[in-house]
């Protein structure tokens, strides 16, 4: 893998992902935060848990980033996803708050 600047929180988010810690997954967000995958908008706590133990921590996904660009509080992520429930580029956008993540978006990489 190679060696890729990625601001906190997104680094401490995917390095959670990654070690397949729901809990910290979903403490990485703000309280209003939401997910959009690909136009599907989860924006509840419980709406993110549910659909993460289908898609994304459940399918034991892993991301390899491979390129990160930074505008202001937006950072961007492309990466490999792998998982036991869909895998090939994607692009992730991350909106931060402080220390937490407003939004994650997903679309194709």
């Amino acid at each position: 893998m190679t060696n890729i600047e990625i601001p906190s929180p997104v680094k401490e988010f995917i390095d959670s992902v990654n070690a397949g810690d729901e809990a910290a997954f979903l403490d990485a967000f703000t309280a209003d935060g939401f997910i959009d995958d690909w136009g599907r908008v989860f924006g509840d706590r419980a709406a993110m848990q549910g659909w993460s133990a289908k898609e994304f921590i459940g399918a034991k996904g892993v991301l390899t980033p491979e390129k990160v660009t930074v505008d202001g509080d937006t950072v961007t992520v492309v990466g490999d996803w792998r998982s036991t429930h869909a895998n090939g580029l994607s692009e992730f956008t991350f909106a931060v708050a402080g220390d937490r993540l407003k939004s994650m978006t997903i679309r194709e990489g």
